[in-house]
């Protein structure tokens, strides 16, 4: 049996089906995972599909030092890591102090006996974590059990994953699982770069080396991303918490490129503006209007303004000085690479990470070639006139293919990147769009019309420039218009509309009016589209053409940044002046650049990956030691704005800010007043304490008080105002049963289904509480009903639960000996048990 391992389910699907020479693969699974089996060349072949990153590098809970061993770590399945801490850092045991009795304490957190915990967040750790070793933990179990159970059978395996670094370690990390149960095994790798019968067959008729050094490189940014990630996103988040997100994530890629947009909005503040004045009106000929301005363009003086102005005041008539038409030539551009991608996409409304996530699933579909590529060469063997053919399909493409396949020999322009991993990005085969969602018609029709675009000649634009003296003012008008559509036949992207003048000559007598003298002022540097954010972190290093989408959509995510054209928050900001102030290397492009280089070196074979990996260790430890000395400074410098993102709304009471915070003893979160001790108004927040909450803009039309978004875990968000008293929360109360503990008692009790103004949670108490002490919890959202039924197990009332999912019975009582019976498969955490005083 030939087994082939793809990097997605889709991805095995696809191979299948344009592999089988069986006709239709057969649709298994193998424990739970799908696979599809066929026959080709007379062989069984089986193809499974992983789940991207089938392992996942973690740090082990805790490091260790012995007198001879040095340090080091304790995998989960016992095998000692090595760990190259340097020995500048303590070594145990750790001083903890005396006792009153003058005996030794035993130390506090993160310090051990004989090491440090390096799992919990805390600062004296970060040193230790720097150097930690990086073990890799099954993050897809399921699936490895599968792979492992075909891979025992296996006469052949073929790597079929994507062809980048990324793609190499999955195949890597796949491979290590196929040689634990079958070391022997012959294994190939087949690269492509489309799901395409053509391109499916060539690959897996020309099969290959897997590249160890490509994998090691994507492995090596795995572990970098991983150590700096964790070190400072610990590291910022423990000198000042609080806040929404509580978590102020840092990384390798990502605060360089927040340092961008900190540094053009720094731009934008620090401008001052100039002002100038422009002198405009209208002018016509043989009923044609278009617009006039004075030839000087900006006058800087104010009187100087003035003086023109008051020449022309009132002007009614004009008269032409010269009339110049020049032509230009728009060449037609280069083919699609994820960046330029990227970039004229955001320009039709689509945002990076949405444009990825769109050309995956077209390039799953088999519409267009792989979509993450530096390449903007096409390959001598891509049939370009075959492709352009098979788009004659597309009924608004036809006109232009047909030109193109009648002028001669197919040519195409060439970009100024050239790799021989995979070709720039084009349409693979027709798309109808009817059987598209509207955003991936619009990303397949940008694709298929820059690929036309490309085989096309350039486009010729003629622009006339006219001179018009108005009472001794000099005036121009100017139009251009596409005399030579070329390119632009299919590709509108970015043309402007024609601006034809009419017919004029030297001499002609023009109307004028409406003419006026307008102030302006210099306008600031724009801020960053999120393409134009993309070219500029390619231009700096930044990231590669996988992961750029994927660290602007984590900006967003944890509110560093905001809007489009993009602009960095409060809390954003005061990341970056502080980072800047205490530890200024982290921030600048040139740093991250410099370890892009180094794992490109690890790729083509020059360095080695631990090498490489231990390079970045030291350069993060050398930062972080300035850091660390620095916590409680940098703490202060970013205070303010972690209150910023904590604010929820304005108090009802006083005014000043309601801000989120966490209790020092629950651990629970709420949301209090930033006038304590004056104002004492506080409000419980909704939902579990694990729930993600966002605050909404406007407060509750009720009571004024702020209104929370609540994303339950597994469940669909809703709104809620936080004040429990208010009424769009309140709930009636209802009867569910009577009181068993009462009843042996020889009392009357009623079990009541009440939601307590003062938490806002709901629950069940008997009527007689202070005598009998009974109370069940509740679900905390879904309509409640009572059933008048009781318990067949113990007793206790059943009440009906209304959710998004349907109506749902249960038994209050936790403590059932009937949900004990159901066993595993029994719902969780529905209820808890009764509660009875002693």
């Amino acid at each position: 049996m030939v087994l082939v391992i793809a990097e997605k389910n889709d991805a095995a699907k696809q191979i299948a089906r344009l592999l089988s020479e069986s006709g239709r693969p057969e649709n298994d699974k193998v424990y739970d995972t799908p696979v599809y089996r066929f026959r080709r060349g007379g062989d069984d072949w089986v193809a499974v599909g992983l789940r991207g990153h089938i392992l996942a590098p973690d740090f082990p809970r805790e490091l260790h030092y012995a007198d001879g061993e040095g340090w080091f770590a304790v995998d989960e399945d016992g095998e000692v890591l090595a760990a190259d801490v340097p020995d500048t850092l303590p070594r145990p045991p750790f001083d903890g102090g005396l006792k009153k009795d003058g005996t030794p304490k035993k130390p506090r957190k993160p310090y051990l006996p004989d090491g440090i915990d390096i799992k919990g967040w805390k600062v004296p750790s970060l040193p230790y974590l720097v150097w930690a070793p990086v073990e890799k933990k099954p993050a897809e179990k399921g699936i490895i059990r599968a792979l492992k159970n075909l891979a025992k059978k296996a006469d052949e395996v073929v790597i079929a994953t994507d062809f980048d670094r990324e793609g190499e370690l999955i195949g890597s990390d796949a491979l290590s699982q196929v040689r634990m149960v079958n070391p022997d095994v012959p294994v190939t790798r087949a690269r492509y770069s489309a799901y395409t019968k053509a391109e499916i067959d060539h690959a897996f008729d020309n099969l290959v080396e897997l590249d160890q050094d490509l994998a090691d490189a994507g492995e090596s940014r795995q572990y970098i991303d991983l150590i700096w990630g964790a070190a400072l996103t610990r590291y910022l988040t423990m000198a000042r918490y609080g806040g929404f997100g509580n978590v102020r994530s840092a990384g390798r890629v990502q605060t360089p490129t927040l340092a961008l947009v900190v540094e053009r909005e720094r731009e934008r503040q620090a401008f001052v503006p100039e002002d100038y004045w422009v002198i405009q009106g209208m002018g016509e000929k043989d009923g044609e209007e278009f617009r006039i301005s004075h030839a000087k363009g900006r006058f800087w003086k104010a009187e100087e303004a003035e003086e023109a102005f008051a020449a022309v005041k009132g002007a009614t008539e004009g008269t032409v000085c010269a009339v110049t038409r020049k032509s230009r030539t728009s060449k037609p551009p280069a083919p699609f690479n994820t960046t330029s991608l990227q970039a004229a996409a955001a320009a039709e409304g689509l945002a990076p990470g949405r444009t990825m996530r769109l050309a995956e699933s077209l390039y799953m579909d088999g519409l267009i070639s792989y979509p993450r590529v530096d390449n903007t060469v096409y390959p001598s063997s891509l049939d370009l006139a075959a492709t352009a053919k098979a788009l004659r399909k597309v009924p608004a493409y036809a006109p232009v293919v047909d030109q193109i396949l009648s002028g001669g020999p197919v040519k195409a322009t060439r970009g100024k990147q050239e790799t021989t991993d995979h070709p720039p990005i084009y349409p693979t085969a027709p798309a109808d769009p009817d059987k598209l969602e509207p955003a991936a018609w619009k990303l397949y029709n940008l694709v298929a019309r820059r690929f036309l675009a490309t085989l096309m000649g350039p486009a010729v634009i003629e622009g006339t420039k006219v001179e018009i003296d108005v009472a001794g003012q000099p005036f121009l008008a100017s139009g251009d218009v596409l005399k030579t559509k070329g390119y632009r036949a299919i590709y509108p992207y970015g043309l402007k509309k024609d601006e034809q003048l009419p017919a004029m000559a030297e001499g002609d007598a023009v109307a004028v009016r409406d003419v006026a003298c307008e102030a302006k002022q210099t306008e600031p540097p724009a801020r960053y589209s999120q393409g134009r954010l993309i070219q500029e972190m390619e231009r700096r290093g930044l990231g590669t053409k996988s992961t750029r989408a994927s660290i602007i959509d984590r900006l967003f995510q944890v509110k560093y940044l905001k809007n489009n054209p993009v602009e960095p928050s409060q809390l954003g900001m005061a990341i970056i002046d502080a980072l800047d102030r205490f530890a200024p290397t982290i921030t600048t492009p040139e740093m991250t650049s410099t370890l892009e280089d180094d794992m490109t070196r690890v790729s083509e074979g020059a360095t080695s990956e631990a090498a490489v990996v231990d390079r970045s260790r030291a350069l993060l430890a050398g930062m972080m030691d300035d850091l660390i000395e620095h916590t409680d400074d940098l703490g202060e410098a970013i205070a303010d704005a972690v209150t910023a993102d904590a604010r929820v709304g304005a108090c009802p009471k006083c005014g000043k800010d309601l801000v989120l915070k966490n209790s020092a003893k629950t651990r629970s979160r709420f949301i209090g007043c930033m006038g304590w001790p004056d104002c004492d108004v506080t409000y419980p927040v909704p939902g579990r304490n694990t729930d993600k909450i966002e605050p909404l803009e406007e407060p509750c039309p009720e009571c004024g008080a702020p209104r929370l978004k609540v994303w339950p875990f597994r469940s669909k968000p809703y709104e809620q105002c936080v004040n429990p008293v208010c009424p769009t929360n309140r709930e009636p109360d209802v009867v569910v049963g009577t009181c068993p503990v009462c009843a042996e008692a020889g009392r009357h009790g009623d079990l009541v289904a009440h939601k307590s103004e003062k938490t806002g949670k709901r629950f069940i108490r008997c009527t007689n509480y202070d005598e009998c002490g009974v109370s069940y919890p509740l679900p905390q959202r879904g309509k409640l009903s009572a059933t008048g039924e009781t318990c067949p197990h113990c007793g206790a009332p059943v009440v009906e639960v209304e959710t998004d999912r349907g109506p749902w019975r249960i038994c209050v009582n936790m403590d059932c000996p009937g949900k004990e019976k159901r066993g595993k498969g029994a719902p969780r955490g529905r209820a808890r048990t009764a509660r009875k005083r002693s």
